[in-house]
This record gives C-alpha cells, structure tokens and sequence, in this order.
C-alpha cells in the first residue's frame, strides 16, 4: 500500500526520529542530556492542576464538548488578550480554541489552501509551516531571515517573491506565515515591523499566520500582531499556553481573529475534533487569570538557566546576541566547522550531549545551533562539564 502523494517529501519530523536514537543511545548506557526540545520542565501553578482535579470528580463532564470550545475558556482567552496584548476580541465569534496550536497551523493550511496555492514560510522557522502547506498539496515560499536584518522580513524581496509566484499561473500567494519572538532565532516582536505586515498583507490581499507561543518568555513587552490597527481584516493569530503556562502536554491553544475566519477554519475543525475534556478547559480558564508574579517567576528561572547556555556556548566558541527572548538561544556556529550537523554530532557523540541543528530549521540555519533552556541548573552544569572535558581538553 503506497502512502498519499500529500506526504511525499514531508519527513517524520525531526525530534520524532532523533529521540529514537537518543533512546537507543540511552540504552547503550550513554546517559544523553538532552538541551534540544523545548518541552518546559517546570510544573504549571499548583491551582491550575487543583482545578483539573476538582473538576474531573464530577459526573457530569466526560462528554462530548462544544466544537467551539467552553464558554468559560473562550471568555478567559478574551480577557487575557485583553490584559495582556490590549485587543478586545468577542468571546463567541473571534476565539476558537484549540487542542494545541500546533493543530491549528494544519487547519489553517486545509482551509484556505488550493493545489497551485502557496504561503511564504520563514527560513530559518519553524518546520511544521512547511510541512502543513505542503501535506495540503501547496507550496511553499521561503523568505530569508537573516540576521544582518535582525531577521525581520525583507518585504521588497518577498513583493518580488509573490508578483513572480502570481504571474505563474498556477494558482496564488495565499498565506504568510511569521513568528515573534521568533523561533528559532530568538528575534523579539517590534510594533512598526507588526504594522508594516498589517499594510504588506492588505497590499497584497494576503492572509497572515501570526504564531505567538512564545511572547511571555523572557519577554518584558508582550504583543500581540491583532493589536494593530486594522489587523483583524487580514491577520489569525495564533497562541498557546504550552510555554507561557509550563502546559505543552495539556495541548491547549487558541486561535483569534475576526468572526469570518474563525468560523472558516471552524468547517474544517468540526470535522477533526469533538472538543477538549471539559475539565482541562476549565484550568485552562484558571492558568489565564495567573498575573505578572507567576511570569516573573518563570522567567527568573529562564534567566539563570539562560546564563550556563551562554556558558556553554562561549566553551564551544560560538557567537550570540544576549537580546534573544524566547524559551532558546540561538547561535552562530565557529569557522571550524562546515556547518551545524557536525558541531550537534561532535557535541552528541564525543560529550553525551544533544543540542539542535539550526539547519532542521531551513538552509538559513545551517550555520546555527539552538540550545533549549529547558533543564535544570545542574544538568547544564553537567552538559559543560562534558563538552570540556571531552571537546576542549
């Protein structure tokens, strides 16, 4: 039985193989450390799993659930936005939760993508962009970020990109996908970068995907892309307590807009899911109400973490920029080495060590490592102990 063509040239996804082999090598009594996923370490607040316990003693909850999630979560997503970011968004028509972002980046590719269509796809960015456009039979269009532009797009040469793309006549330039803070790469959000999308996408009758996971880490100054002016008409943002909230495996996120495009995506959504376990939407609804302490919290402890990665890093003679926020750093590798590959395999195989490739993140990374901040202080110890004793010494 032959696979779909959808999946042709869309891999298993990193992480999913290379935990394998970091299983294997465990068995082998190798004792990796891990400093590659950004799967937090730290618990989410004692009252949020309070009320997911106290809420699951109930008869009453193990149903089917509303497609369009609980009221409850729905007016807590509004009001965090709110608080937050300054948008107001209406809880019944502009907020779709979501079992996870990550599914939302699918739905959206399924519901606004033809064969012949394409979106712009950050490189380096996150991999699932590319490969949801491409399982939705579309293609995709790399924008270069580099970082002698504080990777931040180059909109002359991504108006080239599209009006050669639309002239084609295959289909169309549809979606523009963009992260800030940016992963991999660290780039903090900047309000008139924001507005030049916002005037760029109605320009060019474009969608943008704007993936927001990670605006609470190690970041002072949160937005939100649907805080500018006019941005509903042409921008679905994306967000998830995954990080903010230390829930990755609750696989809560929530996707706001205006009402037109929640309810689009929601034909396609309704047709996936029957809803999150009431109960977790419910502490969901909880860990939204959690203020700036529980954030300051978190982020002193991404601050100290952040300081043995810069350590680290300094012992593999890489170079940074200490501005980055986001739950990683990200860093360009030394001369002597060709290209990312080799620096993650010297570090794995030599020092029991395993950090990211920057290039799973597109050619633009080939010559950058990501380093998590997910791991305790003394695993991080451990980690530089090791690569001095086996790489330096």
């Amino acid at each position: 039985m032959e696979v779909a063509n959808r999946l042709k040239g869309v891999g298993e996804y990193y992480f999913s193989k290379k935990l394998r082999e970091i299983d294997d090598l465990n068995k082998q009594g190798k004792d990796i450390i891990n400093l590659g996923i950004g799967s937090p370490d730290l618990p989410p607040h004692p009252d949020v799993v309070k009320v997911l316990y106290e809420e699951a003693q109930k008869p009453n909850v193990h149903g089917y659930q509303s497609y369009k999630g609980s009221p409850v979560l729905r007016k807590a997503f509004a009001d965090w936005y709110q608080q937050w970011y300054g948008v107001t968004l209406h809880p019944d028509t502009e907020v779709l939760p979501l079992i996870g972002s990550k599914e939302g980046i699918m739905h959206i590719c399924m519901t606004y993508l033809n064969e012949g269509d394409a979106a712009l796809v950050p490189n380096p960015g996150y991999p699932t962009y590319r490969s949801n456009v491409t399982i939705a039979g579309s293609t995709c269009i790399d924008y270069d970020l580099k970082e002698e532009h504080h990777y931040q797009p180059d909109f002359a040469a991504i108006e080239k990109q599209i009006t050669e793309y639309n002239n084609n006549g295959k289909g169309s330039v549809k979606l523009f996908f963009v992260n800030y803070p940016q992963m991999p790469t660290g780039q903090r959000p900047d309000r008139k970068v924001f507005e030049a999308l916002v005037a760029f996408a109605k320009k060019h009758q474009l969608l943008v995907v704007h993936d927001n996971p990670y605006s609470f880490i190690l970041n002072d100054e949160p937005i939100s892309l649907l805080s500018v002016a006019g941005a509903k008409d042409v921008v679905i943002e994306l967000n998830s307590l995954s990080k903010s909230h230390n829930m990755a495996g609750w696989r809560v996120g929530v996707l706001c807009g205006a009402e037109a495009r929640i309810n689009e995506v929601l034909r396609f959504k309704s047709n996936m899911d029957s809803g999150m376990f009431l109960p977790l939407q419910l502490a969901a609804a909880k860990a939204l109400t959690l203020g700036k302490e529980w954030h300051d919290e978190v982020n002193k402890v991404y601050r100290e973490r952040r300081e043995k990665v810069f350590q680290l890093l300094d012992i593999l003679e890489c170079t940074y920029s200490k501005d980055q926020v986001g739950m990683f750093v990200w860093a360009r590798i030394p001369e002597k080495y060709d290209n990312c590959y080799k620096v993650v395999d010297d570090v794995l195989y030599k020092a029991n060590v395993f950090i990211t490739p920057g290039g799973i993140f597109g050619s633009g990374g080939e010559q950058y490592i990501r380093i998590s901040l997910c791991g305790s202080i003394a695993r991080f110890e451990q980690a530089i102990s090791r690569i001095q004793q086996s790489l330096i010494s």
